[in-house]
C-alpha cells in the first residue's frame, strides 16, 4: 500500500497534495498496490470525499484537538503511529513548506531515507524510482530505496491530476493519543498578509519581476496582470526582494521558492543561475528584457527584447480581450 499525507489549508485539501495522490494512484496501479490517504486534524471528516475522488481507496483520519493547527511534533507523532500500524510500502508528501518540514521528521523517526523535491516517479523491479534535480537543476539524480517505507516529497505543479471520479472508499477514524506535555511546538496564530495572494508554488501562472521593475510601485503593473490571468501569482527575483520592493514570500530562486507553473512570465529579470534554478522547470517561459544578451533568454520559449514599461500596457489590454471572449 502507498500512503499519501494530505495537507489541509483553509479547510480544503491542497491541490499539491491531490497531485501527489494522483501520482500515487498511477504508480500503485503499476505495483499492484492500493493507494491510501492520511488526514490529520480536528473535524476534517468531510474532506475524505475529495481524497476518494482523486484515487484513495481508504482514508485514515487522525484526530485530536491538539492537531487542529499544525504542530511538527504532534503531527509527526500522529503519522508515526499510523505508519507503524498500517506498515505502508511507501509514504509520499507534497514538497510544500509543511511537507519539507514534516517528511524528514517522520523519516528520522522511522529510521528510513527520504528523497526530497522529486520531479519524476516511476516503477522498476517492484520498487519506486524517483528523480530529483541537483546542482541548481544542472543535473538530475535517480534514486531507488533500500529501506521501507520508501519516502519522498514531490514537487508541486509537476505531476498531473487524475480525472476525478465518483468513487467512494473506506474511512477509518482514529483518535490519536498525544500527551499535551509532549507537544513542544504549536502554531499560536496565523496572520495573513493584507490582501493575501496565491502562493507562487501553487499557481498555474506566475508573473515575476526583477531589478528592471525599478521600484516597488511598479510591481502594481504585475499585480494588474495577475488580476486578469486565472490562478496566477506574483513572483520576484532576489534582487527585487533585497531592494525591499516586495516581500520575501514572492521570491523565486535557489534562496527562495522552487516553482513549476504552466507559464512563467519574467519581466526585467536578467536570469542569474540562482533564479533559473527555481523556475527553469516551468512548462513555458516568457521573458521581457532590454538586454538581448540576458541569460533568461536562453531558457525562454518566447522572448521580447524591449522596455517592459512599453510592453505591459498593450499586453494587459490584449489579455483582457482574449480572456473576455
Amino acid at each position: 500500500m502507498i500512503l499519501v499525507y494530505l495537507e489541509i489549508r483553509d479547510s480544503k485539501v491542497k491541490k499539491s497534495s491531490l497531485e501527489v495522490l494522483s501520482e500515487a494512484k498511477r504508480r500503485g496501479e503499476e505495483l499492484g498496490m492500493k493507494t491510501e490517504a492520511a488526514l490529520v486534524g480536528h473535524g476534517v471528516d468531510s474532506l475524505a470525499s475529495e481524497a476518494f475522488r482523486y484515487g484513495a481507496s481508504k482514508v485514515h483520519i487522525l484526530e485530536n484537538s491538539l492537531l487542529s493547527r499544525y504542530s511538527p511534533s504532534a503531527y509527526t507523532k500522529a503519522l508515526l503511529s499510523l505508519a507503524e500500524e498500517v506498515k505502508p510500502e511507501a509514504i509520499l508528501f507534497a514538497a510544500t513548506s509543511m511537507g519539507r518540514d514534516l517528511a524528514p521528521r517522520l523519516a528520522a523517526k522511522l529510521g528510513v531515507s527520504l528523497a526530497s523535491d522529486c520531479t519524476q516517479a516511476s516503477v522498476k523491479d517492484g520498487k519506486l524510482v524517483v528523480v530529483r534535480p541537483l546542482y541548481a537543476g544542472k543535473a538530475f539524480a535517480r534514486f531507488t530505496f533500500k529501506s521501507t517505507p520508501q519516502m519522498a516529497t514531490l514537487r508541486p505543479n509537476v505531476f498531473p491530476l487524475v480525472d476525478p471520479s465518483d468513487s467512494q472508499g473506506e474511512t477509518i477514524k482514529k483518535a490519536v493519543v498525544i500527551p499535551e506535555s509532549q507537544v513542544k511546538d504549536r502554531v499560536v496564530d496565523v496572520v495573513k498578509a493584507e490582501g493575501a495572494e496565491l502562493d507562487v508554488t501553487e499557481a498555474d501562472i506566475i508573473v515575476s519581476g526583477g531589478r528592471g521593475m525599478k521600484g516597488s510601485e511598479n510591481f502594481e503593473l504585475l499585480r494588474e496582470l495577475t488580476s486578469i490571468l486565472p490562478h496566477s501569482a506574483l513572483g520576484a527575483s532576489r534582487s527585487a526582494v533585497d531592494a525591499e520592493w516586495i516581500d520575501h514570500q514572492h521570491q523565486v530562486g535557489q534562496t527562495g521558492k522552487t516553482v513549476s507553473p504552466n507559464l512563467y512570465m519574467a519581466f526585467g529579470i536578467s536570469g542569474a543561475i540562482q533564479h533559473l534554478a527555481g523556475m527553469s522547470s516551468s512548462k513555458y517561459i516568457i521573458a521581457v528584457n532590454k538586454d538581448p544578451e540576458a541569460p533568461i533568454f536562453k531558457v525562454a520559449d518566447f522572448g521580447i527584447v524591449g522596455d517592459l514599461f512599453q510592453v505591459i500596457p498593450p499586453l494587459k489590454e490584449e489579455l483582457k480581450k482574449a480572456l473576455s471572449e
